[in-house]
């Protein structure tokens, strides 16, 4: 199937690694022309090179609104333009409600919500201008169900959503679609940080029975990316094994 975003030009954060690089790869085997960004020279280098198709990596922190606002003009500068935004970062520190100090959460605002505004306001008002633009954003699906010692992600992730979700609402008649992805349990650092080197499924309750691929995550969010996903905006997907038991 030809996705249609073969020359589009795709901007993900968070990329050195995870469910970033997997959607990075993704695109551009698509034909997307890619940048990457990540904190770390070596790493994000090592990563450009992983996924190939003159992929374009950029040293950049997205932790904070002005983070993200400078990935966007790096990509722009770099690629002429942005179609594509993956607006994706790391997750902040886990904690419950009685071991989170009151000034960390401003850390995990800035990381998981403030940021995505920040990418926003820099990708989307050009996206409108040429009437075509796809913004996805990587989540968790804590937003759904709350996962229980990971207050700040579990509260700036919901955050994020209600922002893109409005988002969506007010630039669909542009061409423009915003989604969110919501990834439970997937096979990257981050669990591995979280959870130890070779958390059991069945225990973790995925009835799916093993853990995410994060190749197969980054194919999910490339479709939303292509031509064919052009009605589908202001959705919350969750890409999780069947985790998730709610019906909405």
């Amino acid at each position: 199937m030809d996705l249609g975003i073969a020359g589009r030009r795709a901007a993900v954060a968070g990329a050195s690694s995870g469910l970033g690089l997997a959607t990075a790869k993704a695109l551009a085997a698509e034909g997307a022309e890619v940048l990457i960004c990540g904190r770390d020279q070596a790493r994000i280098e090592a990563a450009a090179l992983a996924v190939g198709h003159e992929c374009i990596p950029v040293v950049c922190d997205v932790a904070t609104a002005g983070g993200g606002e400078a990935f966007v003009a790096a990509a722009i500068e770099a690629l002429g333009g942005v179609d594509i935004l993956i607006a994706n970062a790391g997750g902040p520190p886990p904690g419950t409600f009685a071991s989170t100090p009151l000034d960390v959460y401003q850390v995990g605002l800035d990381l998981n919500l403030l940021s995505v505004v920040g990418m926003c306001k820099a990708a989307i008002p050009a996206m409108q201008a040429r009437r075509w633009g796809r913004v996805i954003a990587i989540t968790s699906v804590a937003v759904r169900q709350p996962i229980p010692t990971l207050i700040l992600s579990n509260t700036a992730r919901a955050g994020v959503t209600g922002f893109l979700k409005t988002v969506a609402r007010e630039v669909a008649i542009d061409g423009v679609t915003v989604n969110t992805v919501q990834p439970g349990l997937h096979l990257t650092g981050r669990v591995t940080q979280l959870y130890g080197s070779a958390p059991d499924a069945a225990a973790m309750g995925i009835p799916a029975g093993v853990m995410g691929d994060p190749d197969d995550f980054g194919h999910v969010v490339t479709f939303l990316c292509s031509d064919h996903a052009a009605f589908v905006t202001g959705v919350q997907m969750h890409v999780d094994g069947g985790a998730y038991g709610g019906l909405l």
